[in-house]
């Protein structure tokens, strides 16, 4: 303790060399923090976007994710009804939709369109999504009423602009069947919505399920959309669903989650070369410091040598002197990462849209306890070191030498 209490004596010495110092450490931690905060933000919304777009699991036919189709759902699933059953009483199954993927031409008597369409179970469908799909105009689908409800179609805005489409305009799905023939439906637009890629709302297409099964003349679904209480569950459920059904294919949702992948690895090269210079910028900061502190001090390192003290205890003196520097700019740095943090919550500051995308994201910041834990230990441990090694430098001379330094 007596030389912990020495090491903060010795820092007062130079109160604005060690303010100054203690800045520039706090301002690497909180930039450390704020950028890895916003990596992690980042990162979080982009898995609880793929979740919920393609379900945390997706069941399929063993070939459907390796082959394409030579005839409109030739790889479908028969039996999707029993397997949602089975599904879904498991308890961390929340729910399981199944989806039909098909594709054709949209018309309005004048236009046409290429569309990508989707079956959707419409009873679920549209609650899992949540913020990700935004209604801008009309309603979403409901489930049929009976054998002769209208049938609807939700468009993407990209399409209902080429085609003239508002809520309530009749338009024609024309698509091939099972058997290889044409089919047309007319149908009636009940919504209109954005999933914020203009390239996907130019072709994107949702209908009920059974408009999708009536229009393609099946009774098949290309695949189960399997959503779970969490998605630590993932992995356990994959392997028990493979397990049980060694004849189907199951995705996980970061399997297809090609933008998540690719946004991860970027920032992780990006956000860890900051840190990696913001480190060494603090490396440098409590180096110079200390370097400094061990010229002035030379000859009252050379007095302690001549009573006795041993240099490891000269140098433990110095390294506590960076390890308090460290540990008080990590501190502040903390406070400053913890309340832009909190600002950016309460502010509502939004990022431009990325690439590719036409709607922007809030600009929040995580607080996440690993990362701080890793960002402080590091500027500690720089600084403590840094100290260590200016300090070797003024014990390796000889006493006389250091008494006599000028």
């Amino acid at each position: 303790m007596k030389w912990l209490l020495l090491a903060f004596k010795n820092v007062g010495r130079n109160r604005r060399r060690a303010l100054i110092t203690i800045v520039i450490t706090a301002v690497g931690t909180a930039a450390i923090l704020i950028g890895g905060g916003f990596a992690l933000y980042t990162y979080q919304s982009l898995r609880e976007s793929a979740a919920r777009d393609t379900g945390h699991l997706v069941l399929a036919h063993k070939d459907y994710f390796d082959r394409e189709e030579d005839t409109p759902m030739a790889l479908g699933l028969p039996d999707y009804q029993a397997l949602k059953k089975e599904l879904e009483r498991d308890e961390r199954v929340r729910v399981a939709l199944p989806r039909l993927q098909f594709s054709g031409l949209i018309s309005n008597g004048d236009k046409s369109s290429v569309f990508i369409g989707t079956g959707v179970d419409a009873r679920g469908e549209f609650q899992v999504k949540g913020p990700f799909l935004k209604i801008l105009d009309g309603q979403v689908l409901v489930p049929p009423e009976g054998p002769g409800a209208p049938l609807e179609v939700m468009l993407g805005a990209q399409l209902a602009k080429q085609l003239n489409a508002t809520p309530g305009t009749v338009l024609t799905l024309l698509s091939t069947t099972t058997q290889g023939s044409l089919n047309a439906l007319d149908v009636t637009v009940r919504g209109i919505f954005s999933l914020g890629v203009p390239e996907i709302d130019k072709r994107a297409v949702y209908v009920t399920i059974e408009t999708a099964q009536k229009l393609l003349l099946t009774d098949r679904a290309s695949e189960l959309a399997i959503y779970l209480d969490g998605t630590e569950s993932t992995d356990p459920v994959r392997d028990e669903i493979l397990a049980k059904h060694p004849d189907r294919a199951v995705r996980t949702w970061e399997d297809q989650a090609y933008y998540y992948v690719a946004v991860r690895a970027l920032y992780n090269r990006i956000f860890g070369l900051l840190g990696a210079i913001m480190v060494v910028i603090v490396l440098f900061a409590v180096s110079n410091t200390m370097a400094m502190a061990v010229v002035e001090r030379t000859r009252e390192i050379g007095t302690l040598r001549a009573l006795g003290t041993l240099p490891a205890q000269i140098t433990r003196v110095f390294a506590m002197e960076g390890w308090v520097i460290g540990s008080a700019g990590a501190l502040l740095g903390v406070l400053v990462a913890v309340g832009v943090a909190g600002l950016s919550l309460v502010a509502g500051f939004e990022m431009p849209p990325p690439p590719g995308r036409s709607v922007g994201y809030p600009l929040n910041i995580n607080i996440d306890g690993s990362l701080y834990t890793v960002a402080v230990v590091t500027v500690v441990i720089a600084s403590t070191i840094a100290a260590w090694l200016m300090s070797r430098q003024a014990v390796r001379k000889s006493i006389v030498e250091a008494l006599t330094h000028v």
